[in-house]
């Protein structure tokens, strides 16, 4: 029988030979991932009250990011918990050294075909790696450390298919915000599959932000399917894949909810107005909005590939009088590289503040938090209210191109003027 890529990774999990959409089934996982905010100080009181361990330790990721580095008793005590229960449970994977999205991805963890969950609304960050990853709970992820086994319900596949080439100055924050307005936030109960000529150009970094944001959506997860990139970034992790990656493909004749179709060359940058990602439209509707603060951070807008995105914007530019641009890597490999490539030297050389590697503003917490009456535009994932310090501040979401192209002009600007490419 024809099925979906996700259909096929799902009957895998489940022991079948196919499933099919609104089923409810058991699957057995590959892989889970907790962090420090949702993780043990969540679940290690309840296995203690179950009297449990967990089903496979070698199967368990826990990353300290959102409280890194601490910055008062309560983040101590709550890395040093999350430390001391991941030794204590035997736990082999414990990072510290990054967003726990792209720490799975640096480590190679997530490979094609594997179910996973992570106690984090946005683990389908995974399905870049063509993975089924959802997001869970806190109860639910204590049943999962336990038993080794979730239940759920089979998705829908919608397939959006983007073929063509992409404008300079455009990226994948831009297609997720365009995608955020034309779909909204409520497609509960589908898996949105990312394919087309320019999905298989994206690197690996872009694939994760399409997958990623599939929370903003209200989908259960996102995929792409694997191909060469994949492949050679395993490779690059140390963690290459083994197997066939043509079995982890949708059939030609798979049955989608629906299939949307874009033109690459007709997406241009977009920005989202507070207090949603939904309310995304195309950057000009937003132009000449002041931003105190610009801020390239969070799983979505400071791997890699965004870094350089904002060095091109800022390579000979300095940020404008009274506004502040503050930049916190995703990884610590990943502000290395940065540092090596000169990427690093091109932003705070242009009054770049860097920040540490870990969740920070873009949760709330630590350094770069909002007063109240303050406008930022940050590459974020989500601007609701209160988001990222005070209620009464306001937050626009977009990519790095936009993101450093306000810090420079001090207003919303569309970064294919910075790039030469003003529309």
């Amino acid at each position: 029988m024809s099925a979906t890529l996700a259909e096929k990774i799902l009957a895998r999990a489940c022991g079948q030979a196919s499933v099919r959409a609104g089923e409810i089934l058991t699957a057995r996982l590959d892989l889970l991932m907790m962090h420090d905010s949702g993780g043990p100080r969540r679940v290690a009181s309840r296995l203690e009250k179950l009297g449990a361990s967990v089903w496979d330790p070698d199967k368990i990721v826990v990353v300290s990011d959102h409280f890194v580095p601490a910055v008062d008793m309560e983040s101590a005590d709550i890395l040093a918990l999350t430390r001391n229960w991941a030794r204590k449970a035997g736990v082999t994977h414990y990072d510290m050294l990054g967003i726990c999205h792209v720490v799975l991805q640096e480590h190679g963890h997530v490979q094609p075909g594997m179910f996973c969950v992570g106690g984090d609304s946005h683990s389908p960050s995974g399905g870049a790696f063509g993975a089924f990853m959802v997001g869970m709970g806190a109860t639910d992820i204590t049943g999962a450390l336990v038993t080794g086994e979730v239940w759920l319900r089979v998705p829908q596949t919608t397939r959006i298919q983007i073929d063509g080439q992409l404008a300079d100055g455009v990226s994948a924050k831009d297609i997720m915000l365009m995608l955020c307005a034309q779909h909204g936030m409520g497609n509960e109960g589908q898996v949105f599959e990312y394919g087309g000529s320019a999905v298989q150009a994206l690197p690996m970094h872009e694939r994760l932000t399409l997958c990623n944001m599939a929370a903003e959506l209200g989908a259960e997860t996102g995929i792409v399917e694997p191909d060469a990139i994949t492949l050679a970034a395993l490779e690059a992790a140390g963690k290459p894949f083994s197997g066939d990656i043509a079995q982890w493909r949708s059939d030609p004749d798979a049955a989608y909810a629906a299939v949307h179709r874009y033109d690459a060359a007709a997406i241009t940058p977009y920005v989202a107005a507070p207090h949603s990602p939904a309310n995304s439209r195309p950057v000009a509707e937003h132009a000449g909005v002041r931003v105190d603060q610009a801020y390239i951070g969070a799983c979505t807008g400071a791997k890699l590939e965004d870094l350089r995105m904002a060095a091109r914007v800022l390579a000979g530019r300095k940020v404008a009088r009274g506004t502040r641009l503050l930049i916190a890597p995703a990884s610590v490999a990943m502000t290395a590289q940065a540092a090596s490539e000169g990427t690093l030297a091109t932003l705070t050389e242009a009054g770049a503040i860097l920040l540490p590697s870990g969740c920070g503003a873009c949760a709330g917490m630590g350094a770069g938090m909002l007063s109240a009456g303050e406008v930022c535009i940050s590459t974020t994932a989500r601007n609701f209210k209160g988001r990222m310090g005070s209620a009464q501040a306001d937050v626009y979401l977009a990519s790095p191109y936009s993101v450093a192209a306000a810090a420079v002009t001090g207003h919303i600007t569309d970064p294919r003027q910075l790039l030469g490419e003003g529309a």
